[in-house]
């Protein structure tokens, strides 16, 4: 009987030591930044009197639309190393944006009279940053 036992757990022993130890990897989700300049000269301005510069970009998708948080940045109007978040105003100058699937819009206008509205003549470094979330419903 000592000897059955004793078989018995060796091979329960072995059982053990020989299961294997799931690994589970988990990746972090990251935010992305994409970067653009936009030319004085490329601004079109609109039947409504405003400005605006379309961004077609295929990364800027339905989920980034639904599930994404999105920040825009410009460049300050008088200072290369400062940013500022949009939407914002300076001047009467009002900046702001609209995201859409494949793209994003940004619009200039003036915030007294929109017959007012001048296009930026600077160049403006546009960063995008898209977050990334888990959807919860």
């Amino acid at each position: 009987m000592k000897k059955l036992a004793l078989l018995l757990l060796c091979v329960t022993t072995l059982g053990l030591v020989s299961c294997k130890k799931e690994t589970y990897i988990t990746q972090e989700l990251r935010a992305k930044t994409y970067n653009r300049y936009i030319e004085p000269n490329q601004w079109v301005r609109n039947a409504n009197g405003t400005y605006s510069f379309t961004w077609n970009k295929a990364e800027f998708d339905q989920v980034t639309l639904e599930d994404e948080g999105v920040l825009v940045y410009f460049t300050h109007p008088t200072s290369d190393n400062s940013d500022v978040q949009l939407p914002y105003t300076f001047n009467y100058t009002v900046y702001s944006y609209e995201l859409f699937n494949k793209g994003i819009t940004f619009d200039v206008q003036d915030s007294r009279d929109l017959s007012l509205s001048v296009p930026p003549n600077y160049r403006i470094l546009v960063k995008v940053v898209v977050i990334p979330s888990d959807y919860v419903n």
